[in-house]
């Protein structure tokens, strides 16, 4: 039987989860797998910054930390690696490196071995942050009507800047200066290194959930590239886009255009620039108070004038002058219609009396009293029916003899 195939080996627990204190595994088996696993991981490019570096003769030692967070990796470059180098590598340097993780059985010490090792050129930065800028604007979040408007009278201002900075300094008092009122709300943070974006983005949160906030400035003085870094974050960029207040950006100078200035509701040139665009100048809106209020004097003073001018002009019509003589051309217009009637009406009675009478000869001189005044007379038999033939009245019958005044009976006598 082999050494590698002894009854005590054979009867080891085949994985690590199967082992227990009564059947473990030997140290040297432990080593041995790890040892293989690790060998199995590929190398990885990995970026950061230099923040030790010490050199032997053969190797150098190399502490690189995280750019955006408290992390740090020891790794090991033979000599062969560094001077591949153009320029000798400096501590602070900005490097990516091509890693690969090795796993020392004797000792169990991890090492990460440099196989390559570049550093980030201003060049490299840019156009990374280029890449990031047409992303995000490919994204919609630079776009003008995603932009806040800010308020015309901020009565608080969040301010986010270095501890105890020039930054600080300039806005506070030039704010002040412009309006003595103002008051700030101020974060004092990191505004370069590891944790700058952290610290940043957390202040800009906290500004944004105060009420009494109208309008955030995240204002930091001049600086490198590498310097300013931090103000292209991702992370940063989207939280500036997500916040419901104005954010101001005012980072470094004119000439410095971080990807924060893109997405902020307004890009001053620098912090001085910010506290003159956010609040407005005392005196001079006092004067476009009394510049204002004379112009509406002058309007007001037209308008004035010119319905006087309209109201004389109406009151100078007779109408209004001599208002009694448009009720006395009323009156005499009255009176005048009143005759007209009243002689219509005379005309018409007198019409239909003469109507009347001359109806009434009419009838009169149709009337059977008419004909009695003449001399004539109505024979009536006693049920009051008129005799017009002698021969239809029975004999001995009475009679009744209406003349033209009064009445006679009597007899039919025998013919």
């Amino acid at each position: 039987m082999s050494p590698e195939n002894t009854p005590e080996q054979s009867t080891l627990p085949a994985t690590a989860a199967q082992t227990s204190p009564e059947n473990p595994w030997p140290l040297a088996l432990l080593s041995k797998n790890l040892k293989s696993y690790i060998d199995r991981a590929p190398a990885t490019w990995v970026e950061g910054q230099v923040i030790e570096l010490n050199r032997r003769a053969n190797a150098s030692y190399i502490t690189l930390r995280d750019v955006d967070a408290e992390v740090s990796l020891s790794l090991t470059a033979w000599s062969a690696v560094m001077n591949r180098l153009e320029l000798p590598l400096e501590r602070g340097a900005r490097v990516v490196a091509l890693v690969k993780p090795d796993f020392w059985v004797k000792t169990g010490r991890l090492s990460m071995q440099t196989r390559d090792i570049r550093p980030v050129g201003l060049g490299d930065l840019l156009a990374r942050i280029e890449r990031l800028r047409h992303a995000l604007a490919a994204e919609g979040l630079f776009r003008e009507d995603r932009k806040l408007p800010l308020p015309l009278l901020p009565g608080r201002i969040g301010l986010i800047t270095g501890r105890n900075s020039d930054a600080m300094k300039d806005v506070m008092r030039n704010a002040a200066l412009r309006w003595p009122a103002v008051e700030f709300e101020v974060r004092e943070v990191a505004v370069q290194g590891v944790n700058a974006v952290t610290e940043v983005t957390r202040a800009l949160a906290e500004l944004d959930a105060l009420p009494a906030v109208d309008v955030i400035i995240i204002a930091r003085g001049g600086g490198s590239l590498e310097d300013l870094l931090a103000f292209s974050h991702e992370d940063l960029v989207r939280a500036v886009s997500a916040a419901r207040t104005p954010v101001v950006s005012a980072i470094g100078h004119e000439a410095d255009r971080p990807l924060l200035d893109e997405v902020a509701d307004l890009r001053a040139s620098t912090p001085t620039d910010a506290a003159k665009r956010v609040v407005p100048d005392v005196g001079e809106e006092l004067a476009r108070i009394r510049q204002a209020r004379a112009q509406l004097r002058r309007v007001l003073g037209t308008v004035l004038a010119r319905e006087t001018d309209r109201l004389n002009h109406v009151r100078s019509r007779p109408a209004l002058a001599a208002p009694q003589s448009m009720v006395d051309r009323r009156r005499e217009e009255i009176s005048r219609l009143r005759s007209r009637a009243l002689s219509a009406v005379t005309a018409e009675v007198r019409r239909d009396t003469d109507r009347i009478g001359h109806l009434r000869a009419q009838v009169r001189a149709l009337s059977p009293q008419n004909t009695l005044d003449r001399g004539y007379a109505v024979v009536q038999l006693q049920d009051g029916s008129v005799v017009r033939d002698a021969g239809t009245v029975p004999a001995a019958a009475q009679l009744r003899i209406r003349v033209a005044a009064g009445e006679l009976t009597a007899t039919e006598g025998i013919h």
